[in-house]
């Protein structure tokens, strides 16, 4: 496939983003049309100028000036109404856009993060698009504009002197494989350059994220190191870019050049001998001199055509390639809590052994289940499959006796709330992050965060559940922001909890406050409960013991005490040390 080719259909398949504002497109070519026609009308009003003014004294004196201002005030009314319409398609097509992007990223299958850095995917939605845009569109003005251009003097040229004008055609197909070849070394450099812009994004969000360790272990030094290697490498890969962008309007100005001084010799040796008058003459040469504009600025569209294009082609391919969230069609409004694994067998890529495997638990409506055990003996991963956050490499689990690969996706996320060590808070008010996703009731949002033991703190705050929170939560303390995660489970009040180390971070005092709310938060639900400390799972009805992705230990706290086994060893070693197992 062609170079052209290839640009043809990548514009095809933004028509669809770029095409809904047809009326302003319609408008943006006549304004284009009405500026590109008057552009001969400056060398043919010279005509007249020279042979019936200077020399013969037949013209008018106000003829000319003012066919000038109303030349000059159509072009500048056409200008006007072309910048003003592009600037409406582009931002339409923005939105719409951007809007088919976020929507992608909210319904996309979760490899899709494990693929790409937060940072890569921000960079494109916000930056990259918004760019791609801006140029594509003024690019194809321009490239509107000066073709129409062109011809229009070409046009003039041939009704002055044809033999002439076949002498500027002769610099078209030179100038048209430079562009080809120029635009494809463009078009490769740029898509590198993404690349290396998101691996310089990529460092940023991790040293932003990392700073307290980063400065703990004094690695600002190696950090800096990274961060100047990256940026050296994007600024070798803009200077290449640089040079094969810039290279395109001298080489088409010299072939330009040529042409126009065969041309002018030409006319000149032509004027000898025909007798061509001054007027003709000059206003030949000067429509001649005034191609050499468009065509320079044909050969610069180029350059930032392949650019925004190579920008929106990856809005693209997230839109087309990046699959959905597969689910089924079942569904159900509320399930009884009714789970069972079956043979279950979880393998990451990148590992060389199962995470878990032949694993089989199940868990009865209403029943606290404890999961103890060392780091990595997949207690996480465990509780990640059951809202699909994790796919299981063999085996299936079954809520409510159905698998729930034929839940609706939806459906089967409505049945669980999580607290986890790591909270996740929206930069929003304490009453949106409460009723994150569902309607907002404010008369319930309070019960929630009383039964969460926020209500004094909430009286403390300036503007009550309306405080804004800042970024993930930062105007929280730990405690808060883990009681915070209980109301809007709370809210939610899904008939599955699933609890994930919700008090390991905390102090005592927090501590306290936190396991008083998740009392409350799991009164007649089913629950899973992931925690190293005595407190959260001596209490629990079944306290199941993992090791390397196997149940080796099951029973009540007292039970697995006379087993004398795994779980007997981790209380003991908890009861001479903290209060905490595994």
């Amino acid at each position: 496939m062609s170079v052209n080719t290839t640009v043809l259909h990548r514009i095809r398949r933004l028509a669809p983003y770029f095409g809904n504002t047809r009326g302003t497109w319609v408008l943006v070519a006549i304004a284009a049309m009405v500026g590109a026609a008057s552009e001969p009308l400056i060398p043919a009003l010279l005509k007249p100028l020279l042979d019936q003014g200077f020399q013969r004294g037949e013209l008018e004196i106000w003829t000319v000036p003012v066919a000038l201002l109303a030349l000059f005030g159509v072009r500048g009314t056409a200008g006007y109404v072309a910048q003003i319409g592009l600037s409406k398609i582009t931002n339409t097509a923005l939105v719409i856009l951007r809007r088919a992007m976020f929507n992608k990223i909210l319904t996309a299958d979760l490899q899709l993060f494990a693929n790409q850095s937060s940072s890569a995917l921000s960079n494109t939605l916000v930056y990259e698009v918004q760019n791609g845009a801006v140029m594509l569109v003024n690019a194809m003005l321009n490239l509107s504009r000066n073709g129409l251009t062109l011809l229009a003097l070409v046009g003039y040229l041939f009704y002055l002197n044809w033999k002439l004008t076949l002498i500027v055609a002769a610099v078209f197909p030179s100038v048209a494989w430079v562009m080809r070849w120029l635009t494809a070394r463009v078009h490769q450099i740029t898509k590198a350059s993404q690349s290396a812009t998101d691996n310089l994004a990529y460092v940023v969000e991790e040293n932003v994220l990392a700073h307290r360790d980063i400065r703990l272990y004094s690695a600002q030094k190696s950090q800096s190191e990274r961060f100047d290697q990256l940026g050296e490498s994007l600024r070798h890969l803009a200077m290449k870019s640089t040079v094969a962008g810039s290279a395109m309007t001298p080489v088409t100005q010299m072939l330009a050049a040529v042409a126009l001084s065969a041309v002018i010799s030409v006319a000149l040796a032509q004027s000898s001998s025909s007798g061509t008058s001054v007027g003709g003459f000059v206003a030949f040469v000067t429509a001649m001199l005034m191609i050499v504009a468009p065509i320079r600025q044909l050969s610069e569209v180029s350059g930032p055509i392949t650019r925004g294009l190579a920008a929106l082609e990856r809005a693209l391919e997230l839109i087309d390639n990046a699959p959905v969230e597969m689910g089924g069609s079942y569904s159900k409004e509320r399930a009884t809590g009714h789970i069972r694994f079956e043979n279950v067998r979880v393998q990451y890529p990148s590992a060389q052994g199962p995470t878990i495997d032949a694993l089989d638990l199940e868990v009865n409506p209403g029943e606290t289940v404890a999961l103890v055990g060392a780091s990595g003996s997949g207690k996480t991963t465990l509780a990640n499959l059951l809202p699909r956050f994790v796919p299981t490499s063999a085996g299936r689990i079954l809520l409510d006796e159905h698998d729930i690969r034929e839940w609706d996706i939806n459906a089967l996320r409505s049945q669980f709330a999580v607290v986890s060590q790591q909270v996740v808070m929206l930069n929003d008010t304490v009453a949106a992050n409460v009723a994150l996703g569902m309607a907002l009731e404010r008369h319930k949002v309070v019960d929630c965060l009383q039964a969460a033991n926020l209500s004094s703190f909430i009286a403390e705050l300036p503007q009550g559940i309306d405080t804004p929170i800042g970024h993930n939560g930062s105007q929280l303390s730990g405690g808060q922001r883990q009681r915070l995660a209980i109301a809007r489970a709370l809210y939610k009040d899904a008939p599955i909890l699933i609890l994930d180390e919700a008090t390991s971070a905390l102090d005592t005092e927090s501590e306290r406050s936190v396991q008083d709310a998740l009392l409350v938060l799991m009164k007649n639900r089913t629950t899973l409960v992931i925690a190293h400390r005595l407190s959260t799972i001596m209490h629990a009805d079944r306290i199941v013991v993992m090791e390397a992705g196997h149940i080796v230990e099951s029973g009540s706290h007292a039970a697995l005490l006379e087993q004398n086994g795994i779980y007997a060893r981790l209380y003991r070693l908890g009861q001479d040390g903290p209060a905490h197992i595994g």
